[in-house]
């Protein structure tokens, strides 16, 4: 947990002049320009049988190839990322929420209704993420919004932790002593007063969160309860392609690459956006 006290602002300065937070941006930016563009176009149509000879390896009609039924893999690529980036978009989003109003609660208003939802945070984040991620999906049955719902189920109770710890550094603070003093109302006190000190951190705790989404998402499909074939998905395509890793290793490697560079760059930035919070984590320019 990084510490709000002295937590400073994340600007786009600082990225700029932060090495890992600046590359860690371009590599996010690519990866999402590869998602907005394929929502819109992609050189071949990702669900078009024989797009291409069936097992061609990379050209410059296909420059990742096609796969055993002649469609293209990068346009299945671009395609999948809509997916992928969406269930972890969604399921970050929807874990900020309910995880921001848990710990808010806990952390502000103490006492037995700290005690009890401290205990529900533990008990949940006891059980592996995955094994818990994997059940809800099964008893959903697989789907992209079923993996969004049980990513939620997951990364809720990290935010909840993360936010109830940056409370309770700053609700005895004196600017928040006054506040209470001048009859201010706790809803006023806790997003006016409060939470400005605990944003910084969720900034990064957001970034960090998107990066397993992504490999969350690309685990649970290639173990095939995510997005079901024919349409495309990174873990789909990574399963699609295990069979023929040998004969055409071209086939996993177009979304295997992907999924590396998204978590590499959200991961980079994520670090980078905690050194800018809190200097003292490993220096502003490292």
């Amino acid at each position: 947990m990084l510490p709000t006290g002295g937590a400073r602002r994340i600007t786009l300065h600082a990225i700029v002049h932060h090495r890992r937070a600046f590359l860690g941006a371009i590599l996010t930016a690519i990866v999402l320009l590869i998602g907005v563009v394929g929502a819109f176009w992609t050189p071949y149509d990702p669900m078009t049988f024989n797009a291409g000879p069936a097992f061609s390896p990379p050209d410059l009609a296909h420059p990742i190839g096609t796969d055993v039924y002649g469609r293209d893999i990068l346009s299945r690529v671009m395609a999948g990322a809509q997916v992928s980036l969406l269930v972890s978009a969604g399921a970050v989003g929807g874990s900020l929420v309910a995880g921001t109003i848990i710990g808010l609660l806990a952390g502000y208003l103490g006492g037995f209704v700290d005690v009890l939802l401290t205990r529900v945070v533990d008990i949940m984040l006891a059980i592996p993420g995955l094994v818990l991620a994997l059940g809800i999906v099964t008893l959903l049955s697989p789907s992209a919004l079923s993996v969004t719902v049980a990513l939620i189920a997951v990364y809720t109770w990290q935010f909840a932790r993360i936010v109830r710890s940056s409370v309770v550094a700053v609700r005895h603070r004196p600017y928040v002593e006054a506040a209470k003093g001048l009859g201010s109302s706790g809803v006023s006190i806790v997003f006016r007063d409060i939470f400005p000190s605990v944003l910084p951190v969720l900034i990064v705790q957001v970034a960090t969160a998107f990066a397993w989404g992504i490999l969350d998402e690309a685990s649970i499909g290639f173990l095939g309860l995510g997005v079901q074939p024919p349409s495309p998905s990174w873990g789909s395509l990574l399963i699609e392609g295990r069979q023929y890793l040998y004969d055409a290793p071209w086939l996993p490697i177009g979304a295997g690459a992907v999924v590396v560079i998204a978590v590499l760059g959200v991961n980079l930035l994520g670090d980078g956006l905690r050194d800018i919070v809190d200097p003292r984590s490993g220096g502003t320019r490292s």
